[in-house]
């Protein structure tokens, strides 16, 4: 055990030196740079994932020790960014390659009266009433450089203080919305509890190798609440059958929906919406904000909906899956049933893989 502190006490030590180096360009023993230093990324394997997944953390870590804000809280707001963002086709590579995603607008970063947009002198951008600050101690506050950018968003949280809520304050104070307050909240709150960035892993919502079936039902027509079109896949199943998540994730939504019966509907950490509908009832220890893993039970399928809150047996018994993409203004959804085919087939190599 002693071992096991003298190691944390190393590590930190190496973040707080690295953190000040980072911010006020002070040189600190080449054995500390050597352990932070990683390899380059490269891009198109799951290890390049990973290094990069490392990479980041590192640099949250370092930003962390510097200012006082948690890790997760840079990672929530970074994620977010990096959900929402659309890369337009046609449009060329960043001229600096970067670990996070997050993009402040020239306004914003330089100051909405400032004439110069841009502008990335620390002191005329701070007169103009400017964001963006120097994190990386080069005397330049640059919107492309991650530390400049982490740290403005840093000492932005600060002014609002350090608990949860003075953190949902500060967002929302920078983003004017509460659905992107809600979304980093979120967000936060599943990077601290699980207390690491990679939250993939996908599992099919029903046992596989139980009875079921389905086939791609996206887009067919729906006369029942008037003129609509399908949005998910029908899984077809006896009544009371198991229905699990099929992601990490937060529970957003519980309750009755008229068209839905009893439905649940869980966000995951790459902004998508899981909604599972016509319930016969749910896991008792699941409610709004817990969070839920992959295989995890939160209900069992019923044939609920259709009418008032209760109603029952309008339709065979079936599990209503689908899925919806945030991109910031609107949430759209998609056709989920490639999806399911994929962790279904996952699942079966799995299992035989054990067995």
């Amino acid at each position: 055990m002693p071992a096991l502190y003298r190691i944390a006490a190393i590590r930190k030590t190496v973040l707080c030196l690295s953190a000040a180096a980072m911010l006020w360009g002070i040189s600190y023993p080449e054995a500390a740079a050597a352990e932070l230093r990683l390899p380059s990324v490269r891009t198109g394997t799951a290890s390049d994932k990973d290094t990069l997944s490392a990479r980041r953390r590192e640099l949250y870590d370092q930003m962390s020790a510097a200012t006082g804000v948690a890790w997760f809280r840079f990672a929530a707001i970074d994620q977010y960014e990096r959900t929402i963002a659309k890369k337009k086709s046609g449009t060329a590579e960043p001229a600096k390659p970067r670990l996070t995603g997050i993009s402040i607008p020239a306004p914003v970063w330089c100051g909405p009266l400032n004439p110069d947009q841009a502008d990335q002198a620390p002191r005329s951008i701070g007169f103009f009433g400017g964001f963006g600050k120097d994190g990386s101690g080069d005397g330049v506050a640059d919107p492309g450089n991650d530390a400049d950018v982490l740290y403005s968003m840093a000492k932005h949280l600060m002014k609002y203080g350090d608990s949860a809520s003075d953190f949902n304050i500060g967002v929302w104070e920078y983003y004017h919305n509460g659905r992107a307050a809600q979304r980093v909240a979120q967000f936060a709150k599943l990077y601290e509890h699980f207390g690491r960035l990679d939250l993939s892993g996908s599992t099919f919502p029903l046992p596989v190798g139980s009875l079921y079936s389905y086939r791609s039902t996206w887009g067919t027509g729906r006369s029942w609440g008037g003129a609509r079109i399908h949005e998910g896949t029908d899984l077809f199943t006896p009544h009371g059958m198991t229905v699990r998540s099929t992601c990490f994730g937060i529970v957003e939504t519980k309750g009755w929906n008229r068209y839905g019966g009893w439905r649940i509907g869980i966000r995951d950490i790459e902004n998508r919406y899981h909604y599972y509908a016509h319930l016969a009832g749910y896991e008792k220890s699941i409610s709004r904000g817990d969070i839920v893993t992959p295989g995890q039970t939160i209900g069992w399928v019923g044939s609920s909906g259709y009418g008032n809150p209760g109603t029952q047996g309008k339709f065979p018994p079936h599990l209503h899956y689908g899925i919806y993409r945030d991109r910031g203004i609107t949430e759209w959804a998609f056709d989920p049933y490639p999806l399911l085919k994929q962790w279904e087939n996952a699942e079966y190599k799995a299992l035989k893989k054990r067995k």
